[in-house]
């Protein structure tokens, strides 16, 4: 989060986005579907629901490869498996 002014505010968003683009699809799918399913829920069961998820995210091959570029210091290869 930042406040840029309203003049930044076009390429940041731009430049934001492009990072987003630039992940996995199908963690960000993971992700996003996990945020809007736990708000329905206790704190409680929001964070076991999250932490399923969290858990079979890293169990994935674009896990493994993200982490596996890391260390590499590497662009990831992305296969949203």
């Amino acid at each position: 989060n930042r406040a840029v002014t309203a003049n930044e505010l076009s390429a940041t968003v731009t430049a934001l986005a492009l990072e987003i683009a630039s992940k996995s699809q199908m963690t960000i799918k993971m992700g996003k579907q996990a945020f809007y399913a736990q708000l329905e829920h206790d704190l409680d069961t929001a964070y076991a629901m999250t932490a399923r998820v969290m858990v079979d995210n890293l169990l994935r091959r674009d896990a493994q490869e993200g982490i596996a570029a890391f260390i590499a210091k590497r662009d990831p290869q992305w296969t949203d498996q």
